[in-house]
């Protein structure tokens, strides 16, 4: 077996990857230490959003991958569209604030995405139940976002993995790279517990491990796990029509704090349950559930919509978010093991910057230009030791 790319990883990243690697006729494998979509994309809630990211390279990338996620949507898959194969919503979101000192911030902040071509809309406060009946009354404002979207993760890592197969990809879970070939410096493919797999790239898309498969290639990329929970409610008739969140969310994403941090995100599914977060933690991959983090996603989002008193939650889920300390993925060829691409590190924006990551990973691999200036993801951005 052998393959022009072998991809680590067969969650959201990994998946787009070897599509678009796959449909410019490349010879693609992918290989997983688990299931297909296992690690952080089955514990995603599927966010595709540009109203989160202040200006720079990640909203560069976020602006590029939205455009991808658009024209992907009405590709035609067995007799129906992509976006209805993957549970893609146009929904929109709506970022709020609770006091004027923080719709000032949002107001700035707006002003700035809008001149980089990101659609938002102030919303007064005395207009915001237009947009949301069921929130809270005594809100400052806040800003519509019409470009952000929802999709079902699990089932869109699915699908990208169905179309590489389609254009000859070979997908192998269960499957863990233990190892690489090497000519000299020179990355020329993977060993794993069953096989040698030669090839001309290899890529780690390996999520929250990212930084254990490069290690193994000799090459430091400090990512580390970022814990987060998210609850789910009882099934309800239909009253969350967006994404919804505090402007604080954004401060937190963008935190470099290893504490517990909570801001209220809520928003509503297909299936009537409402999805609510987000925490975030730095505590390794300790996978106990957190009541203090528990209870204040539920004081969160009570403070948003209060008609959500007295509703029951039926589960809760926990993820581990691939987190980089300058909260910047890691994209593109390793200098420093030439052969080794990298596409990890996206912490809790993996779903949605996944096809714009695709888009600039095959570029890089098939010679083409970028369509955005790719320095600032760098792998050799972070000198010569390795963060934990």
């Amino acid at each position: 077996m052998s393959a022009d790319l072998v991809v680590a990883g067969a969650g959201i990243v990994g998946a787009a990857c070897a599509y678009y690697a796959a449909r410019e006729g490349l010879s693609v494998t992918v290989v997983d230490r688990g299931p297909i979509a296992g690690g952080t994309t089955g514990a995603g809630e599927g966010n595709i959003l540009v109203s989160d990211k202040e200006p720079g390279p990640e909203l560069d990338l976020a602006l590029l991958s939205n455009r991808e996620w658009r024209e992907l949507a009405g590709l035609p898959l067995d007799g129906e569209t992509f976006a209805a194969a993957v549970e893609l919503e146009h929904k929109g979101g709506l970022v709020v604030a609770s006091r004027q000192a923080s719709l000032d911030g949002l107001d700035r902040l707006a002003a700035e995405q809008r001149s980089l071509g990101v659609e938002a809309v102030a919303v007064p406060a005395r207009r915001l139940h237009d947009h949301e009946p069921h929130l809270a009354h005594d809100l400052a404002g806040g800003y519509l976002y019409p470009q952000d979207m929802q999709v079902q993760p699990m089932l869109a890592a699915a699908h990208l993995l169905r179309m590489a197969r389609a254009s000859g990809a070979t997908v192998l879970p269960h499957e863990p790279v233990t190892g690489f070939l090497r000519d000299g410096e020179r990355v020329t493919g993977v060993r794993t517990p069953r096989r040698k797999i030669p090839a001309g790239a290899v890529l780690n898309a390996t999520g929250t491990w990212a930084g254990e498969l490069a290690a193994l290639a000799g090459v430091p990329v400090p990512v580390a796990p970022r814990r987060g929970f998210v609850l789910v409610t009882e099934p309800l008739p239909p009253m969350i029509r967006r994404k919804v969140y505090f402007a604080d969310y954004i401060a937190d994403v963008a935190s470099d704090s290893a504490a517990l941090q909570t801001s209220a995100v809520v928003e509503g599914t297909k299936a009537g349950t409402v999805l609510i977060g987000a925490s975030r933690e730095r505590v390794g991959f300790d996978r106990a559930f957190s009541l203090p983090a528990l209870r204040l996603l539920a004081a969160g989002a009570l403070r948003l919509f209060p008609v959500l008193d007295g509703v029951a939650v039926l589960r809760a889920y926990r993820g581990f978010r691939p987190y980089c300390p300058d909260h910047l993925p890691v994209i593109g060829p390793d200098p420093r093991a030439p052969g080794l691409h990298h596409a990890c590190g996206h912490e809790g924006a993996g779903i949605g910057l996944s096809l714009g990551t695709a888009r600039l990973v095959t570029q890089a691999l098939t010679g083409g230009t970028p369509d955005i200036d790719t320095r600032p993801f760098r792998p050799d951005r972070f000198g010569t030791e390795a963060a934990a």
